[in-house]
């Protein structure tokens, strides 16, 4: 069992020998339910500065605070050891025979214009000097010929609706992008859906993923939260979030029905 799941399993049965749900424990540390639940999963790293508030709520007597060391530990290795095969998602992407991505609050990078990237990465802080600033956006519009390679991938995305009504870089730049969405989802092995925000039931609120079908290998789980990235090949855990993807494209607005409000958002600019 590796740390977080571990770490995890603690945090449930303290949590629950404490007599504390998941919302009202949340609420006394300053984290959501849903984070609550990742961590308890093993799903989101139980960062040392959460174990800290945690310990003293939960009556753990230092048993939290005493795994932070191997907490930190796991949290470098899983930035900077991963199968061999794995070179970072921009590689992966190079080679994968399927693609799929759930995005919440920006349009995936793949997906993205030479403007709405710049304008991503100018806010960003720590502020990026000018310099990282082109080569980042270099980079990313780099991964994108992905789209042109032969065989082409099979590529899907499920986008929350309210990437579509935050409009980056100025009202020009944001018609840009949607128009983007229009010609990338007309290709033939690409489908872009969108989740409307107005659902009243959601089977995700853990976050954005994607998921991949590197060549050769079999589907892996890929998480990146504050900076921080996270691989996920272990069968079980891949399979339940692969789940929760095909729910939610059952869930979300057909391509077709995508593009008619993509198109209706554009004329409402």
């Amino acid at each position: 069992m590796g740390v977080f799941a571990m770490v995890g399993r603690q945090l449930k049965l303290l949590r629950e020998r404490a007599g504390l749900s998941q919302p009202e424990f949340g609420a006394l540390v300053g984290y959501g339910p849903d984070h609550i639940s990742a961590m308890e999963r093993g799903v989101r790293t139980p960062r040392p500065d959460f174990l800290v508030k945690a310990d003293p709520v939960l009556n753990a007597n230092g048993m939290l605070i005493a795994v932070i060391p191997e907490v930190e530990d796991a949290m470098r290795r899983a930035r900077t050891r991963h199968p061999e095969w794995y070179r970072g998602q921009a590689e992966m992407e190079k080679e994968a025979v399927e693609l799929h991505f759930y995005a919440t609050h920006a349009v995936p990078g793949l997906l993205q214009t030479e403007t709405h990237a710049r304008a991503v990465f100018a806010k960003y802080r720590p502020f990026l000097s000018e310099e990282t600033i082109e080569k980042r956006v270099a980079d990313r519009l780099s991964r994108q010929q992905v789209f042109e390679r032969w065989p082409p991938p099979i590529v899907s995305y499920v986008l929350e609706e309210t990437i579509l009504d935050r409009p980056l870089g100025g009202p020009r730049a944001h018609a840009d992008q949607l128009r983007r969405l229009l010609t990338i989802g007309d290709r033939q092995n690409v489908e872009i859906q969108v989740m409307p925000t107005r659902v009243e039931e959601h089977p995700n609120l853990d976050g954005a993923f994607n998921l991949l079908v590197p060549k050769g290998h079999e589907q892996v789980a890929y998480l990146e939260v504050q900076c921080h990235p996270q691989l996920i090949i272990h069968r079980e855990d891949v399979r339940e979030i692969a789940d929760r993807y095909g729910i939610m494209r059952a869930m979300a607005l057909t391509p077709e029905k995508t593009r008619a409000l993509i198109a209706e958002k554009m004329e409402k600019l």
